[in-house]
């Protein structure tokens, strides 16, 4: 097989094995892409619903149907024109494992004492927190146990209160997940060896690689990876914030997607929405207007709640109090810096550190130039220790306590940045790798993309959804710091069983930690959240989804196609190909029915938008230029569009156009030249209500690139100038093939 030009994400689980990825593969064929992407296969936690928490590296998961099960998948899907993507976890494994066992019987004389980022103590002894209540500790035999763990007896170790923190590094906040040290070349090659065995077989064909930032250094391990793998489709799981974008010397195709999420989401959100929705959300949850304070304070907060034992260990080696070093990290603004010991430190990691300092105390600016220049030791932990703290500090709590639009709180989103516009995204496509992975929903995201859609149209809507949740809220309430989040994605998710928004309720609640926690339970509280629950899915807000979903169903169709059609590899997520209205996991790893068989007109349209799109690609090729197109009219701020496949037309953009893979037509812009080369366009409805509102598109019109166009979507075809009013009358989008080369 090649590399990839198109992907299909599926979450194995123990009822979802190889065998079922079998089954489906002619529908993914059908469907049009090219690769079916793995959730991580090798040996997990028995009964593990994601595979993130790998016990043996030597194995297949047999669960799954184990290594015999794998090739034959392999095998059938090959047979179909399908290669495989698998998911790789090389930060942390389940502390549940025999290398670690050893390790904790044998200390520091264990074959697999080098495995693992240890902390040894004066007595040769690591700390394991698991102790919580007076029950003491059993002895069985060579076992010890102390109720659900056990322990090799005697053994190499010390059990300490669950709240002091390991003496390992760990996978964020989760002590059950043991951080490896894959900069040893005998841990490389160990937990790698299935991996390669597949790749030199020839029946996987390309990587997404899991939490790269966890890692003592992440372009070391890249290069490592590519020098045995050699070409292989690479991606990483790597959360880029605002402008920041994937370093230059990466040996990697690029990222999994988060920030072309949030970008494309950007697109259908309306700027002039931002202020009376965070005045309706100030007022109804008491919380401050300025996101960057919650950030600050959630921040610090979970520093002191998780990272103790990373905090002390980085100030004992830097000899900073550990006061310093938590109001270091906390005012650490992206997930790595990526200083590199012994390697010049690039200017721009100087200045994310320097610039994060300088809103510090004195010791914290005399800290920032340590964790540059001093020490490897300190160097390597405190990058590790900054993606942790981002992780739990924002992702894990500010976007569950700051949420005006909460379509905006995804995975490396700015939730207090309203809308993409359009020139933006366009010089972002310019500047993409074309391998990179895109996406829109993943087992990671906050709500499914269908979900976003309908938010989306708040944006555009902020009177009228005042009125519904305040209506709603007089109701029934529970938690002015929970409400508000609760409506919003009940309305997005709607229909939905009380059972399932009790569930998303309760992460979310444990999330923010205002009021519970997942350490700090309150049973009478949950209970009143669930009674909220039962009480608010029988209030009338289906009949507000109602209302909107001609214009959510516009987003979503809008934001399927431009994410499927723009530079990178398209990932499409279980189900999503029709619509999904998930919320963040466990919810969006349910259970998917094959074949997707639509049960509405947003499903049959999202379908045909999905296959006729993804069908494109395959014969596009991976590196089509990219060129953006522009409308000429009164209503021309609704609709994104763009060429693939040319590089000499550009269509008139605001601000000058912007085109890759070739010159600008001679004549400038919105003047047709090179006719041979352009041979698909994408054309976008944003912002419908707004829209509407203006009555139409009027005289509107779009100037496509020469040639004859025919709809994918409608069958009709087009040349030259084409109003809009007729482009779009059947679905809010369009897209054209050229048929006459």
């Amino acid at each position: 097989m090649s590399r990839p030009l198109s992907t299909y994400r599926v979450q194995l689980t123990p009822d979802f094995g190889f065998a079922q990825v079998a089954e489906i593969a002619g529908y993914l064929r059908d469907l049009g892409v090219t690769h079916v992407y793995l959730s991580p296969i090798l040996q997990a936690t028995p009964g593990s619903l994601h595979g993130y928490d790998v016990t043996d590296h030597s194995r297949i998961r047999e669960e799954f149907g184990g290594a015999k099960g794998f090739r034959e998948m392999a095998e059938r899907l090959a047979a179909h024109d399908l290669g495989i993507v698998v998911d790789i976890v090389p930060n942390h494994m389940n502390t549940t494992n025999a290398a670690f066992w050893s390790v904790l019987r044998d200390g520091t004389a264990s074959p697999y004492a080098r495995w693992f980022d240890i902390e040894w103590d004066d007595d040769g002894k690591v700390a394991l927190p698991v102790l919580g209540d007076d029950v003491e500790p059993v002895v069985d035999g060579d076992v010890l146990r102390y109720h659900e763990h056990e322990f090799p007896h005697p053994g190499h170790y010390r059990l300490v209160d669950w709240r002091e923190g390991p003496g390992y590094r760990r996978f964020f906040d989760v002590s059950t997940l043991i951080g490896l040290r894959v900069e040893d070349p005998e841990v490389f090659f160990a937990t790698h060896e299935v991996i390669f065995w597949l790749l030199d077989e020839g029946l996987v064909d390309g990587l997404r690689i899991d939490h790269p930032d966890g890692l003592a250094d992440p372009r070391g391990y890249l290069e490592r990876l590519r020098a045995r793998t050699g070409d292989t489709w690479t991606v990483v799981e790597k959360i880029l914030i605002g402008h920041e974008r994937l370093p230059d010397d990466w040996p990697c195709d690029g990222t999994t997607g988060y920030e072309v999420l949030n970008r494309v989401n950007g697109l259908f959100v309306d700027p002039a929405g931002r202020q009376p929705l965070l005045e309706l959300f100030t007022r109804l949850t008491g919380q401050p207007a300025d996101y960057a304070e919650v950030v600050a304070r959630s921040k610090g907060e979970v520093l002191d709640l998780f990272f103790g034992a990373e905090v002390r260990r980085l100030a004992a080696a830097t000899g900073a109090e550990p006061e310093t070093v938590a109001e270091l990290l906390a005012a650490m603004p992206v997930y790595r810096a990526y200083v590199v010991p012994g390697e010049p430190v690039p200017p721009e990691s100087a200045e994310i550190v320097e610039t994060a300092a300088a809103a510090c105390s004195p010791a914290a600016r005399r800290l920032a130039h340590e964790v540059l220049y001093g020490p490897p030791e300190v160097v390597t932990r405190f990058q590790q220790a900054c993606g942790p703290v981002m992780a739990k500090g924002v992702e894990d709590t500010a976007l569950y306590r700051w949420f005006p639009l909460s379509c905006l709180n995804e995975v490396g989103g700015e939730p207090d940045v309203f809308g993409t516009p359009v020139e933006e995204f366009h010089a972002y496509c310019a500047d993409m790798r074309p391998h990179a992975m895109t996406t829109l929903s993943t087992h990671d995201t906050k709500r499914s993309e269908d979900v976003r859609a309908r938010l989306s149209v708040l944006s555009e809507l902020p009177a009228e959804w005042k009125e519904a949740v305040t209506a709603w809220s007089s109701a029934v309430s529970h938690d002015p710091h929970l409400d508000y989040l609760a409506w919003q994605n009940l309305m997005a998710s709607w229909p939905i069983s009380a059972e399932r928004f009790a569930g998303y309720l309760l992460k979310a609640a444990r999330e923010a930690k205002t009021a519970i926690s997942w350490v700090n339970p309150d049973p009478a509280y949950e209970q009143r959240l669930r009674d909220f629950a039962e009480a608010a899915v029988k209030l009338p807000v289906g009949e507000f989804t109602e209302r909107i979903d001609r214009h959510a169903m516009s987003n979503s169709l809008g934001a399927k196609l431009v994410q499927l059609m723009m530079p990178g590899v398209p990932d499409v997520y279980q189900g999503n190909e029709t619509t999904d209205f998930s919320l963040v996991d466990p919810d969006n790893r349910r259970p998917v029915s094959y074949p997707r068989t639509p049960a509405s007109e947003w499903d049959a349209a999202k379908l045909l938008v999905t296959t006729q799109a993804l069908r494109l690609r395959r014969r596009l090729g991976a590196e089509a230029a990219y060129t953006p197109l522009a409308a000429d009219g009164e209503a021309a701020e609704h609709v994104i569009a763009f060429a693939r496949g040319g590089g000499a037309f550009a269509g008139p953009v605001t601000g000058g156009a912007v085109t890759t893979g070739g010159p600008a037509a001679e004549g400038g812009p919105g003047v047709p030249g090179d006719e041979g080369r352009a041979r698909a366009v994408a054309v976008a409805t944003r912002l419908p209500v707004g829209l509407e509102r203006r009555g139409g598109w009027g005289a509107t019109s779009l100037t496509l690139p020469a040639g004859s166009w025919r709809d994918l979507l409608t069958g009709s075809v087009h040349t030259g100038r084409v109003p809009l009013a007729h482009l779009l009358n059947r679905y809010p989008v369009a897209l054209l093939e050229r048929h006459d080369l």
